[in-house]
């Protein structure tokens, strides 16, 4: 009960510290984006629209008065839940926008995340069975190339072999122009077709995100590969693992119910850290397939210079990976008992 107790306390004093952290975040975005060089009221309108649109422009900005009075208008809105209104898509409101485009990201965040973890423990436990062999080579070789390609240069190259060559996959998008989508349930494509029984949309829905999919899980899984070789070589060194190899147990068994099990802790940290990898890897497969997720219309938004847009949108990814941060803290405490908090 103590150790509940005290687990109990710490996500509670996380679950405080969460605002405090939301507004780091909020206001190291509002400081940031006033400093970027330039006027955004021009980048949106032009050198050359009439000064009284401009003003209207930057009222609606909130870039009037000094910067005190922005950033008190800023918290206030904040603390009302308006995250803005996008000047780029005819004012529709940020929380419109992630309502709209978020879906498509976490979909594809949530099958490249499936794919690492899968590629990586397979890979990583190869290699971490095999020690100073080719398969110990291979997986080193794997770690380090999937760690440094870069994630656009991937992407198109995927791209050339498998769409444009091979034709296997569609080059972008999420869903054919041409068809209607499945019913929206949870907004994730695969899962309502699935729900609805719809085997149709759902191969084509599958069929529109391997290739993202694939391309950024690949990127990431290198991560996961070094830490499961690691930790799984050194839990096979261990002298627990001696004694049940000493006891005649199975080497099936013991790899599954000793070795991997407690190479699980680290392998679920790194899966919390990832998410705000994964959400940065998502901007860039966005954009490199056109996929029309929240990542992709962030992209749009930095590029336009749409101040609410840019502000709302970082404030909640932000949000995003401090939740899944505690998440993963009470999770490795419910799986090793002997974590404290």
């Amino acid at each position: 009960m103590n150790r509940l107790n005290a687990l109990l306390s710490y996500v509670a004093l996380r679950l405080a510290l969460a605002p405090v952290m939301l507004w780091a975040i909020a206001s190291l975005v509002f400081l940031l984006l006033r400093l970027t060089p330039g006027d955004p009221v021009d980048a949106i309108l032009g050198g050359r629209a009439p000064e009284l649109v401009k003003e209207a422009v930057r009222s609606q900005l909130g870039l009037t008065g000094s910067w005190l009075e922005q950033y008190g208008r800023y918290l206030w809105d904040l603390v009302r839940g308006e995250l803005g209104t996008s000047l780029s898509t005819r004012g529709e409101r940020v929380g419109d926008l992630i309502q709209r485009f978020f879906p498509a990201t976490a979909e594809l965040g949530l099958y490249s995340l499936l794919i690492a973890v899968v590629v990586g423990i397979a890979v990583g436990t190869m290699a971490a069975l095999r020690p100073n062999t080719l398969w110990d080579a291979s997986g080193r070789l794997f770690g380090i190339l999937t760690y440094a390609l870069p994630l656009f240069w991937v992407g198109m190259v995927m791209q050339l072999i498998f769409a444009v060559h091979l034709g296997w996959f569609p080059i972008g998008g999420r869903f054919p122009v041409t068809l209607t989508p499945p019913n929206p349930i949870t907004s994730l494509y695969t899962i309502d077709a699935l729900l609805q029984g719809d085997w149709t949309r759902w191969g084509i829905s599958l069929h529109y995100l391997c290739l993202p999919a694939i391309t950024l899980g690949l990127v990431i899984s290198g991560i996961f590969e070094r830490i499961t070789r690691i930790e799984l070589r050194e839990t096979l060194n261990s002298d627990y693992v001696e004694a049940a190899i000493a006891r005649k147990i199975t080497p099936r068994r013991i790899l599954i119910n000793h070795a991997l099990r407690n190479t699980l802790i680290p392998l679920i940290t790194i899966m919390g850290l990832t998410a705000a990898a994964l959400l940065g890897g998502a901007i860039l497969t966005e954009v490199t397939f056109s996929f029309p997720g929240l990542a992709n219309r962030l992209f749009e938004a930095i590029t336009a210079r749409d101040y609410p847009v840019v502000q709302g949108l970082t404030l909640f990814f932000g949000a995003i990976v401090m939740i899944i941060s505690i998440l993963i803290d009470v999770i490795n405490a419910l799986i090793d008992p002997r974590i404290r908090y």
